[in-house]
């Protein structure tokens, strides 16, 4: 049995000297999640339109109160840093630099092609960073997945919220009660 090669991971900061040397470009589809660059999953028509519709409900009901982030990267520590879908972020946050964990109050992924990924390798590191409240949106199973209370172990808290539901976040009072029917009408 071969012995495994050593990796060299890259930092944030290598990531974006390679963006700033043109060796990746805005075109490139791509996010690093533990020092390593991945490539992001192609997005359909559903997709677009519920990221659309969370984007417009957050505009129309928190500005002011929160930025909003849409497909943007967030620095989850020094060798992670991914693009969510939405993310509502303090309105104090130093904007000198790309945001970091504590500055999301709460982070939208819309999942179809990406489920997996976004459940079992994004979903923990945002709990170990801290996000207080992540928000999966399943396409395939037509419900939203609502996690609060992280810990370096995982979400304490999980729910699961079908098209009947209704779902708030936790610390952005001003974006009021959402009608899970209202993201998922066709």
């Amino acid at each position: 049995m071969a012995e495994p090669l050593p990796v060299h991971l890259l930092t944030v900061d290598d990531y974006h000297a390679m963006a700033e040397a043109g060796i990746l470009t805005e075109d490139d589809r791509v996010e690093l999640i533990d020092g390593q660059i991945i490539e992001k999953m192609t997005i359909g028509p559903k997709h677009i339109r519920i990221v659309n519709i969370f984007t417009e409900l957050a505009v129309m009901r928190a500005s002011g109160v929160v930025e909003v982030s849409i497909q943007n990267p967030v620095r989850l520590g020094r060798y992670t840093e991914p693009e969510p879908d939405v993310v509502l972020l303090r309105r104090d946050r130093d904007v000198s630099q790309v945001p970091h964990a504590d500055d999301v109050l709460l982070l939208v992924e819309v999942a179809d092609a990406s489920l997996g990924i976004d459940k079992h390798v994004k979903l923990p590191r945002y709990a170990a960073a801290s996000i207080p409240e992540v928000w999966i949106v399943n396409i395939p199973e037509e419900h939203l997945e609502c996690y609060r209370d992280p810990s370096p172990s995982g979400y304490a808290s999980a729910a699961f919220l079908d098209k009947t539901d209704e779902v708030e976040a936790a610390l952005v009072p001003a974006l009021g009660r959402i009608s899970l029917d209202s993201i998922f009408a066709d």
